[in-house]
């Protein structure tokens, strides 16, 4: 296998745990995920072969590719976590194991519609503000949540947020800690189709500062990479 490619695993690994360890965290609770939507196939099987286990992809057509080409291996969790069209969960919805971009009622709606097994999603949280940005509003979170009880398909198994690619280190602090508090909020109101005890943040550029805050899903893929 690619040496360069299991250095930088290894390296990646260490840094999550060295966090956890400073954090009062058990390494274990943290998942990382190889975000491999910049790469092909070959590439892929590299960090497979590192023994790297979670995948995500933003795109459908790369996604079903490459869970077609390891259908032997299924040790191997696939993330969906791009924006998804309405009138594309059809071709892609039964394929995920997480969803990570959830970010309307009419998406939910469609999901529940298309699935057919339970889709553990996590709902997208703009909390920077950023027009830019997809996601709901924080305050508006709990409403959602309310809103889609019904759609016996979905289940929200936690928050997800993107922080501003500029954003300096107290600011990474403060939108990682209030996805957090988020989080614990709503854990406490026990909604069974709702128990939000995850939190997808932190990338290549932030996630250790995302686990310092509690992240449980890193996606992490220039520094896999490059």
């Amino acid at each position: 296998m690619d040496k360069n490619v299991e250095l930088r695993v290894h390296k990646i690994e260490k840094s999550i745990s060295d966090v956890c360890c400073a954090s009062s965290r058990n390494p274990e609770d943290v998942t990382l995920i190889c975000v491999s939507k910049s790469v092909g196939i070959e590439t892929t099987e590299e960090v497979v072969l590192s023994g790297i286990t979670n995948f995500a992809e933003n795109r459908i057509e790369p996604f079903l590719e490459k869970k077609a080409y390891f259908k032997n291996r299924t040790d191997l969790v696939w993330h969906f976590i791009g924006n998804l069209q309405r009138r594309k969960v059809k071709n892609v919805i039964n394929e995920v194991d997480y969803f990570h971009a959830l970010d309307s009622l009419r998406l939910a709606e469609e999901i529940q519609k298309r699935a057919n097994h339970t889709i553990k999603c996590f709902l997208q949280i703009n909390v920077s503000g950023e027009e830019s940005k997809r996601g709901i509003k924080p305050n508006e979170a709990v409403q959602f949540l309310k809103d889609v009880q019904p759609l016996v398909n979905i289940k929200v198994v936690g928050l997800m947020t993107m922080a501003p690619i500029d954003a300096v280190v107290p600011e990474l602090h403060h939108y990682f800690s209030e996805l957090r508090d988020l989080r614990d909020s709503i854990q406490k109101r026990e909604m069974s189709h709702a128990p939000c005890t995850e939190l997808s943040m932190g990338m290549s550029q932030d996630y250790k500062i995302a686990v310092e805050e509690g992240s449980t899903f890193v996606r992490i893929g220039t520094a896999f990479f490059n």
